[in-house]
């Protein structure tokens, strides 16, 4: 919790104070002043005294320290109401509203800039793309209204010359999306005439002063203000940086370069046309500076004997239809001037605002597709002004503060106090005054000052402000709050038929009729529309600014409303807008009246103290209560926190609910009970139910979860079983659906030509995939068996060699004598018969011979021809020349033969690899009687099949790409193969590591 302020500095609320009297009042907001505490509490109203100087007290630190938290909880200040608007918003999904108010440099201004900055802050902490600009533009937009609606006078350096209430829109998760912004009753006459010692609106300056001497020539101007009439009344130091500011927050906004090259034009059409002057001879009246006329037409793109024309005459339509041209007086010329100046800002102005409403609002916005959307409004408008010469423009902004006022007093004293003697809450009254007399003497229809106005300017004839305040001097004369010279004739402050004084909740304030009605009808010659219309033709931006502009001079249009009922109009939504919400107040004080951080006028703020009511909203707040709320929502936000009140309570009514709640936690001395609300006197009773609230919603939110998590776990989970018992009988159904498709296909194999080999097999579904292949493999089987059957005994063994040579060699080997009858015995072929070494090794057992039709190669590369006998004990190497004489036997195992190598070629080279590492390396010749005979697969053939199916060990066989490896006599050996035109047959050639076969080509 953030350290609170000592006692040295006062009483941070004025709640706490030990007698509530005017001195006690005053005394702890001149101490707390003078230690530099600006802001103090009266509940959740925050009183501002205006310090006149930079206070470190804004920067990221007191954001963050007062992001969160309860009012009590920091020293007051602008954020912590700040940020209590923005919780009743987020939590409740309340609209709220922050008014500031107090008079003229009280520091409104500056305190409106700090609440947005605030808000922009603590909002969007994910740095969405589209959150940030809306921002931005929300920021920015301050600048640019400060530029167009403020001004320098005798009492602020900053005056808001224009009300200005803003919006902002947040959606559900408590981030802005936009905003509108309204503006109220811009004070247009100060851009023709101000009082001694002001400025014209800051814009004029910061123009004249800020922009580069290009854009000046352009512009047809200089950058000394005291060149031109309005605004002659002097400068400032940062008009050139603000000038940056400004140009830099257009851009941001969204300006265009055009409409921003527009702006300044017409701000330099203004500022020339204020010194146009006019002399008249007697009988017309003539223009002196027509060198300003033209400057005016270059920027505004017309002629300039139609803005000539304009400013001398005036078009008037007959009653007959005729249209005829009226010259101006002297008189009537400088009017007109000063009108259409007067116009001109006043529609830039409010095109300005225009605009940027139109990029801050919000657009297609569902609250079905985007929850709800809740405001926050901040209302910065003029504060109550006494000056020395009271006119029209003062008029209009007393009745606005009254009416705040009016409001105030309806909210938080009389509406309050209402409220307990409804609910049965023992209460005492508080006295306090209701202004309500003064604003009926100011709006009441018929009867009040404005609508004496509007009959003035209606009435036909010369009426002048003279017989106006004849009027209000008769219809009002018994009014307790108005007086006038003529009414009061010993008051020698006030001189006859010009002056009346009002007594305001603020005072006293003396106004001068002269002007009244002019400024009521607001009049502004037909000429001038038309012709900025049509000026502006080619743009439709600025077009909108004129749409009076396109009506001809003979068409009746109905009379518009006088300036006083529009304002009337106006303020009356605004205070209707303003009471639909829930309202947090900012009460602002000036210390004195020289700008000075370190006086304290005991009297001024006194004075201020006592209209704003202030002293009165302590005694409410004091004898008050904090906090109310409906039990039927308080049950429904902290039932929670009561284990007899969650989830749902069995109770008689909602009030015995919240009283079980109330108990449980000890507040009984700090609340009441009215008949259908929870009165909590003190915040803190408040915060200590939202602390333990916010610590049990993460638990409830874990409940939720597992609840809800569990639910849709159960809701999936009958979803799969429903899903798997489909799968199930469709899985069954395509099981089914394939045997019945085997069988229908193969129903008639026994007695195909083929067995049902050509027969396609259909295709199986996945479940199926391994029972489909062993069909397959057993179908193959059978029909193999059937083939086999018909296949004679006597051509077995040749049908098993040949299986066990193309297990061997197919796909490696591309022949292998597959296609030919394999002879096994082949001594019928040979011319030397080897009978009787035959018979003297058991001719029985033969498996295969090979007459001298191989050559063996020795260690020593010599190549002899050889026979070769296996039977199934022994292979024989044989001489052909002795007889077939046995040379070597080698007994048929797996311990002296290892296994087999032969090439991927077409030669017939073998290699018998034994375990004595002394291998046996020959090639096999071709047949004399088919010369084209591959012998090797039958080698092959024969001696896999034999250690396969006989010896029932692998016999492995090798297929070389390239070279053969063997050992001879332990030693590696290597034989490559090398194919040689002109070679006559097969021979063998010694190299570097072993052999070279050479074969020839064919």
């Amino acid at each position: 919790m953030a350290e609170l302020e000592g006692l040295e500095f006062g009483k941070s609320d004025f709640v706490l104070l030990d007698e509530v009297s005017m001195e006690q009042f005053m005394e702890n907001l001149k101490l707390r002043f003078e230690k530099g505490r600006i802001y103090t509490y009266i509940g959740e109203v925050v009183v501002s005294v205006n310090p006149y100087r930079q206070m470190d007290m804004y920067g990221k630190d007191s954001i963050e320290a007062y992001r969160g938290r309860e009012l009590y909880e920091n020293p007051p200040h602008l954020y912590a109401v700040s940020d209590a608007a923005y919780k009743a918003m987020k939590r409740r999904a309340k609209d709220t509203c922050i008014v500031i108010s107090g008079e003229s440099g009280a520091g409104k201004t500056e305190a409106s800039k700090y609440i947005m900055q605030y808000i922009a802050a603590i909002t969007n902490p994910s740095q969405r793309a589209e959150v940030e600009s809306v921002k931005n533009v929300l920021l920015k937009s301050n600048c640019v209204l400060e530029a167009f609606g403020n001004a320098k006078t005798n009492r602020n350096d900053n005056s808001s010359r224009f009300g200005k209430y803003m919006d902002i829109n947040f959606n559900f998760n408590g981030d802005p999306t936009g905003g509108h912004i309204n503006n109220y009753l811009l004070e247009k006459s100060r851009v023709v005439q101000q009082q001694e010692g002001e400025r014209n609106f800051h814009s004029f300056y910061q123009l004249l002063r800020g922009s580069s001497d290009e854009i000046l020539e352009s512009l047809h101007l200089q950058n000394d203000p005291a060149l031109y009439a309005c605004t002659k009344e002097g400068t400032s130091n940062n008009d050139r940086s603000s000038h940056r500011a400004v140009m830099n927050a257009l851009q941001v906004i969204g300006f265009s370069k055009e409409e921003i090259n527009s702006i300044y034009q017409i701000l330099a059409s203004i500022l020339l046309l204020g010194n146009v002057q006019f002399e008249s001879d007697g009988e017309s009246v003539q223009i002196l500076q027509l060198e300003a006329v033209n400057h005016i037409s270059d920027l505004t793109a017309t002629d300039p004997e139609s803005i000539s024309k304009s400013l001398l005459y005036r078009t008037v339509a007959t009653g007959g239809g005729e249209v005829i041209e009226k010259g101006h007086t002297e008189q009537d010329a400088c009017f007109g001037r000063d009108a259409f100046a007067k116009a001109l800002y006043e529609r830039l102005f409010g095109w300005i605002v225009g605009r940027i409403n139109s990029v801050i609002e919000v657009k297609n916005y569902n609250p079905v597709l985007h929850g709800k959307n809740t405001v926050i409004g901040v209302l910065d408008i003029y504060g109550f002004e006494i000056f020395d010469n009271n006119s029209f423009e003062q008029f209009c902004i007393n009745y606005c503060n009254e009416k705040l006022q009016q409001l105030f007093i309806e909210l938080i004293l009389r509406q309050e106090q209402d409220e307990y003697q409804r609910e049965g809450i023992t209460w005492q009254e508080i006295d306090y005054f209701n202004n309500q007399i003064i604003v009926d003497l100011v709006e009441q229809p018929h009867k009040g000052i404005i609508s004496i106005l509007d009959e003035a300017c209606l009435t036909a004839g010369k009426v002048t402000d003279m017989v106006c305040l004849d009027s209000m001097d008769t219809k009002l004369a018994q009014h307790p709050h108005y007086t006038s010279r003529k009414l009061c004739p010993t008051d020698k402050t006030m001189d006859f038929k010009k002056h009346f004084r009002i007594r305001h909740y603020a005072g006293d304030v003396t106004y001068s009729v002269e002007g009244f009605l002019d400024k009521n009808k607001d009049l502004l010659f037909q000429d001038f529309k038309r012709l900025m219309y049509n000026r502006f033709s080619s743009s439709p931006f600025l077009k909108e600014m004129w749409p009076d502009g396109q009506l001809s001079i003979t068409e009746v249009t109905k009379r518009p409303l006088t300036a006083a009922t529009l304002f009337k109009n106006s303020i009356v939504a605004l205070v209707d807008k303003l009471a639909c919400k829930e309202p947090y107040y900012v009460r602002c004080i000036k210390p004195n009246e020289m700008k000075s951080p370190v006086l304290f006028d005991d009297a001024r703020c006194q004075h201020q103290v006592a209209y704003l009511g202030l002293l009165e909203n302590v005694m409410v707040r004091r004898a008050g209560f904090a906090y109310r709320q409906p039990y039927a929502r308080f049950l429904q936000r902290y039932k929670m926190t009561c284990e007899y009140t969650w989830p749902n309570h069995l109770m008689a009514s909602d009030r015995e609910a919240v009283e079980a709640i109330i108990t449980q936690h000890g507040f009984q001395d700090d609340v009441a009970y009215g008949q259908t609300k929870l009165f909590v006197r003190t915040p803190r009773s408040l915060f200590t139910l939202e602390q333990e609230r916010a610590a049990l919603i993460p638990i409830l939110v874990l409940f939720l979860q597992k609840i809800w998590r569990g639910a849709i776990a159960r809701m999936r989970c009958r979803r799969m079983r429903a899903i798997y018992a489909i799968m199930g009988c469709y899985k069954r159904y395509k099981v089914k659906a394939h045997f019945w498709e085997v069988e229908r296909r193969f129903a008639n194999v026994r007695t195909m030509p083929d067995y049902g080999k050509s027969v396609e097999w259909p295709t199986p579904p996945a479940a199926l995939a391994q029972f489909h292949n062993n069909t397959v493999m057993l179908h193959r089987r059978w029909w193999a068996r059937q083939i086999v059957k018909n296949i004679p005994p006597s051509d077995m063994l040749d049908v098993r060699a040949k299986v066990a040579a193309l297990t061997a060699l197919s796909g490696e080997r591309k022949d292998w004598g597959a296609s030919r009858a394999w002879e096994r015995d082949y001594l019928a072929n040979v011319s030397d018969n080897p009978e009787n070494s035959a018979n003297r090794q058991n001719t029985k057992s033969l498996m295969l011979f090979f007459p001298p039709t191989f050559s063996q190669v020795n260690r020593f590369n010599k190549s002899t021809d050889r026979g070769l006998l296996v039977t199934d004990k022994y292979v024989y190497k044989l001489e052909p020349k002795k007889q077939y004489k046995v040379l070597k036997r080698l007994p048929l195992d797996a311990v002296s033969f290892t296994g087999l190598s032969v090439t991927s070629g077409v030669d017939q080279m073998v290699v018998l690899h034994t375990s004595s590492q002394d291998d046996v390396l020959l090639c096999l010749q071709q047949g004399e009687l088919c010369p084209n005979q591959d012998r090797v697969g039958e080698l092959v053939g024969v001696l896999v099949d034999y250690f396969t199916r006989i010896r029932r060990v692998h016999f492995p066989v090798k297929v070389c790409c390239s070279a053969v490896q063997l050992q001879m006599r332990g030693k590696p050996k290597s034989v490559t193969i090398e194919t040689r035109v002109g070679q006559s047959n097969v021979d063998f050639k010694k190299s570097r590591d072993g052999f070279i076969l050479l074969v020839p080509k064919n």
